[in-house]
């Protein structure tokens, strides 16, 4: 299977934190839930965030039909995308090295507009990416929404991720510094669910959002 580096994916800075598997790429999408978008309108650059889903070699995209990121991906630009994970603050002994460790991807391509079933089902992916199970819960989108809704898929045949871990890296010297450095580790955590205010409240936490919290809030 072709690699997804190209010249313009290709790392430049710090060379050897560059990954090119799919493999290194899908755990990156998968494990994030917002990537920002890249793309020029009216030539003015602008970077907008927005959710996504993976299925198998696409990412997923959802938009208005009216939006200028949904018209300018189905006029057949080029876009770029970014996810980033921030892992950990790294601290070093000199301002110069502090830094960060984290998980980052790119990807560069053309988006495909899906119609009818495929429509449907590239929401899915988006919905079952933000919550798996959540869409058995809910109501599927009516004739109304679909109109008012584009999706497009990109397919991932171009990009790189970039990653960092472990602690600082100081100048020699700087190691007989009296200065504490390391690692400040970052995680995310769900909280406890909270109803909405202007529904039921007698409504049962469903099974998708049990299984994210592990059981910890069941009322």
């Amino acid at each position: 299977m072709k690699e997804l580096r190209t010249e313009r994916t290709t790392v430049k800075r710090s060379p050897s934190r560059g990954k090119y598997g799919r493999e290194d790429l899908f755990e990156v999408l998968d494990a994030a839930y917002v990537c920002q978008i890249g793309f020029l309108h009216d030539q003015i650059p602008y970077v907008i965030p927005t959710a996504y889903g993976r299925d198998n070699e696409y990412i997923y995209l959802h938009g208005s039909t009216k939006s200028r990121l949904i018209l300018n991906l189905l006029s057949g630009q080029v876009c770029c995308i970014n996810v980033t994970l921030l892992d950990g603050l790294v601290l070093a002994r000199s301002v110069f090295h502090h830094s960060m460790n984290y998980r980052s991807a790119v990807i560069i391509g053309k988006a495909e507009e899906l119609v009818g079933e495929a429509k449907m089902r590239g929401l899915k992916i988006i919905t079952e990416h933000i919550l798996k199970g959540r869409w058995g819960e809910s109501r599927s989108p009516n004739d109304k929404e679909m109109k008012a809704t584009a999706v497009v898929r990109i397919p991932l045949q171009e990009g790189s991720v970039k990653v960092r871990t472990g602690p600082p890296k100081d100048e020699k010297e700087d190691y007989d510094l009296d200065i504490w450095a390391g690692e400040l580790p970052i995680s995310t955590e769900y909280g406890k669910p909270l109803a909405d205010p202007d529904g039921n409240r007698t409504i049962e936490i469903p099974d998708s959002i049990k299984k994210m919290t592990d059981g910890r809030h069941n009322a």
